[in-house]
Formats: C-alpha cells, sequence, structure tokens
C-alpha cells in the first residue's frame, strides 16, 4: 500500500515535463526525471543550436545579433503537438524540430541547425543529461553516510539492538541482543549464510557489512570515474563529416578544424 501511494505521489508530475517509466515512478526523485524528460532534451536541442550559431557568427558567418536574440527568446518555447505532427510528415525527429523551432523564430529560421548533423543535437544531448543526472547523484552519495548505524546505540556499552541500514536498497542486517561495546559489537556477532540452500562457512556480520560498504565505495568511485570521463563530441556536419562546415566556411580549414 505505502509503495503504491508514493508512485501515485511521483506521478504527478506527467507528460512532457518527466522521464516516464515504472522504475522512475517508482524510485527516481522529481529532479531526476525531468533531467530525462521531453521537455529538457528538447530545450537542451535548441540550446545546442543556439550555441552553434553563435559560434558560426564568431567565425565569420553573415548571422545577425538578432537572429541569436530570437532563438534565445524562445528556447523555452516548445509546440510539442506541432513537432509530432511534423514528425509524422518527416519521418525525421530532429528535423520536426527543427521546423518547430524555425515556426516561433522565423527571423533566425534559415540559421537553425546550419551545417550540422544530427548526431550534433542528438549524442551531444545525451552526453549532457548523463552528465547532469552524475552530478544530481553523486553530491547524494557521501562515502561517511553510506551505513548509518542507529543513534540510540552509539557509544553504547550493554545490551543492543544492532540495526546497520544501508542507504543503497534498504538493506538492513539485525543482531541478536549483545553485551558488548559498539566498535568490537558486528565483528563479534557470528552468522551462518546458506548458499543454494546449503550452509556455508560460518562468519561474522562484522565483515558482511564490510564486504558491503566496500562495494558501495567502489560503485561511487565507478561513478565518479565514468562522470569525469565523459567528453562533448564536437560539432559534425552532414553526414558526419566537416564537408559541410568547409563549404559553408569558403574552404577556409582553420575555422573548421
Amino acid at each position: 500500500m505505502a509503495a503504491g501511494g508514493d508512485r501515485g505521489g511521483r506521478e504527478e508530475a506527467c507528460g512532457h515535463e518527466s522521464y516516464r517509466s515504472p522504475l522512475a515512478s517508482r524510485y527516481a526523485s522529481p529532479e531526476m526525471c525531468f533531467v530525462f524528460s521531453d521537455r529538457y532534451k528538447f530545450r537542451t536541442w535548441r540550446q545546442l543550436w543556439l550555441w552553434l550559431a553563435e559560434a558560426e557568427q564568431t567565425l565569420g558567418l553573415p548571422i545577425t545579433d538578432e537572429q541569436i536574440q530570437e532563438m534565445k527568446s524562445n528556447l523555452d518555447n516548445i509546440d510539442f503537438k506541432m513537432a509530432a505532427e511534423e514528425e509524422k510528415r518527416l519521418r525525421h525527429d530532429v528535423m520536426a524540430h527543427v521546423h518547430t523551432f524555425a515556426h516561433c523564430c522565423p527571423k533566425a529560421a534559415g540559421i537553425i541547425h546550419l551545417g550540422a548533423t544530427s548526431c550534433y543535437v542528438g549524442d551531444n544531448t545525451d552526453l549532457i543529461i548523463l552528465r547532469n543526472a552524475f552530478d544530481l547523484l553523486l553530491p547524494k552519495q557521501k562515502p561517511e553516510e553510506t551505513v548509518n548505524v542507529k543513534e540510540s546505540v552509539l557509544g553504547v556499552c550493554g545490551l543492543a539492538m544492532v540495526d546497520v541500514a544501508f542507504c543503497a536498497g534498504s538493506l538492513h542486517t539485525q543482531s541478536h541482543c549483545v553485551e558488548a561495546p559498539l566498535l568490537h559489537l558486528l565483528e563479534r556477532v557470528q552468522q551462518a549464510f546458506v548458499v543454494q540452500q546449503v550452509p556455508a562457512q560460518l562468519t561474522t556480520v562484522g565483515k558482511r557489512c564490510c564486504l558491503w560498504i566496500q562495494d558501495l565505495c567502489m560503485d561511487l568511485q565507478n561513478l565518479k570515474r565514468v562522470r569525469d570521463d565523459l567528453r562533448f563530441r564536437g560539432v559534425k556536419g552532414t553526414t558526419g563529416t566537416q564537408a559541410s562546415f568547409l563549404q559553408l566556411f569558403e574552404g577556409d580549414d582553420q575555422k573548421v578544424f
């Protein structure tokens, strides 16, 4: 019942403002859902088109400040119904949104996506979304908070019920009441585990907890590494070459490469 009610509350943010998936509605935060939403995705496409136009203007193409300002003013003005109709007509998601953006930016229509390939917005937006998702996730994963031992047993010598709650997956391990200082409590609690319904070697709850903590810390390190190793794809021309940009800049390879 609790899970169903929680899911219902999370699904209040829907439509183009949130990523839609059973896993997202159950477990993801509203902020994370928004990062993977249609609105965030296509707004990022428009931001990339704006950055491209600004760079092309800086490099000497005849793009006016008025055109740039028109694009800036309409980054969030996304007509999803029109985009869906255009995609049905054109059979191309990127060109559908080029036309939809051009509709609200008539003066800038001719410079939107100028010289670029579809992967310029598609792949780079995916990379931006992944980076921003990591930036939402990583600050919440503090190593010192990986394990939270109940405050009621901190510093207590004597009878205690230890409840080690892991932040990932709400994994719980409970020991019997034992008489020992907290620092040595877990290492002295023995437990027999079962592997494929066969009793395994006797071990301690403390050792198992250390292994779980180690796995969580290694996962955190891997997440940080993946986030730091993400690289922007760059700006490619049509069909993935630079030929279209060489044509736009009249063969000036210093401006293209």
